[in-house]
């Protein structure tokens, strides 16, 4: 079949690299003229999506990109003593095999592993879908299926599926490109106060430092492509937090990379209309930064294109991937609302309970803090105790260009 996809960020080339594998010709559209290097903050890969990685032969590569961060230290609004904690821990407990990667890096690893054998055209988007799709410049083409990768603020989805159901959990993510010497590779350092916390991190490959603010609110009214209007709700979030978060958000004057946007899960369990379905966060997003959002993208995408294979008829192949990822995508909705309220605490006296609560667990033995934390795969453990089905592993272990 001829497939289009809409998005190259994470779901679309992974969904790209395992179509093509199975014999579909794939086109990847971008409204981004070029790849994606937004400076965009670090996230998860857990055990899943890290044998999906393996699959597709680029492990390697995610591994060595990884940001080394090993220790977390925050100071509490109010107070002069900083609480230090092992990053290496939490990851630990978290995840018998898992890597922390930045965002853009991530991304250009599975473009490189698809550029190959997929169109990519960029510059470009998609404006109607019926008999053949309209883009804003390129000339209207016939594909088979449409699938959309791209995002929470999904074209495809807005075109196809309207307004969808949706939960604010009450709290926003911004991320900041900040000069190197901001922040320390293998480190975060950063400010909590009641609703609101801040800090930079660095890694040892790349020639920024990125600044992360959570904070809750109301919910602000702004458009998610007004930069200048976030900026100023963002320093109006952090204004008097400490002197160190205001020199970090002096960089918000200049054109160094931002990110801005309300944690909002979907609440659509139903990610398909006819010869177009939903992946990733256009589908399922769980609330960025808090839900393991970028790991269930890349599981989506590998088990839709294995129902795909698996599924002459694509109504079919469509609806057995929605059942396969439905108990994943639940559960990933209830973990994310409790991580929203424990990450950003709105008392003083929450704050002091989640910083002395996370040294606390770190001290304790990895011998005893991962047996217990295994007990828990619900929560921490969530993403590791998925198990994805196997489509005959098609194509598997060819390694990326």
């Amino acid at each position: 079949m001829r497939i289009l996809v809409s998005g190259a960020s994470i779901a679309g080339p992974v969904l790209a690299y395992w179509l093509t594998r199975y014999g579909h010709e794939v086109t990847v559209v971008e409204r981004s003229p070029v790849l994606r290097k937004t400076g965009g903050h670090a996230v998860d890969l857990f055990q899943p999506a890290m044998t999906i990685s393996e699959k597709m032969g680029v492990l390697p590569r995610v591994e060595s990109m990884a940001t080394g961060t090993e220790r977390l230290t925050f100071l509490r609004e109010g107070t002069r003593k900083p609480i230090s904690v092992d990053a290496t821990k939490i990851f630990a407990a978290t995840s018998d095999q898992h890597v922390e990667i930045m965002r853009d890096d991530l991304s250009e690893i599975y473009y490189d592993a698809t550029r190959a054998d997929v169109e990519y055209v960029f510059g470009d988007s998609i404006t109607s879908i019926g008999d053949e799709v309209t883009f804003d410049n390129g000339a209207p083409r016939a594909f088979d299926l449409v699938i959309g990768a791209d995002g929470l603020h999904s074209n495809v989805r807005r075109l196809v599926f309207g307004e969808v159901a949706k939960t604010f959990t009450g709290a926003y993510l911004a991320v900041l490109s900040v000069p190197r010497e901001m922040g320390v590779p293998g480190a975060m350092t950063g400010h909590m106060g009641p609703g609101r916390s801040a800090a930079v991190y660095g890694a040892r490959h790349i020639d920024d430092a990125r600044a992360v603010f959570l904070f809750r609110s109301p919910e602000l009214e702004y458009h998610h492509r007004d930069v200048a209007r976030q900026k100023q709700l963002l320093r109006e979030a952090f204004a008097g937090l400490h002197p160190q978060v205001d020199e970090w958000m002096s960089c918000l004057d200049g054109d160094r990379a931002f990110y801005f946007d309300s944690i909002t899960q979907l609440r659509e369990d139903s990610w398909s209309r006819g010869r177009v379905a939903l992946v990733g966060d256009a589908a399922y997003c769980p609330g960025p930064a808090i839900g393991g959002s970028t790991s269930l993208a890349v599981v989506g995408a590998y088990v839709l294109a294995g129902e795909l294979a698996s599924n002459p008829d694509h109504g079919t192949a469509f609806a057995r991937y929605e059942d396969e990822m439905r108990e994943l995508v639940h559960a990933s909705r209830k973990f994310a609302l409790g991580v929203a309220k424990t990450l950003i605490p709105s008392t003083r006296l929450g704050v002091w309970g989640l910083t002395r609560g996370a040294q606390a667990m770190t001290s304790l033995p990895s011998w005893l803090l991962r047996p217990l934390a295994k007990l828990n795969s619900a929560g921490v453990r969530l993403h590791d105790s998925v198990r994805v089905k196997d489509y005959g592993n098609q194509g598997a272990g060819v390694p990326a260009p």
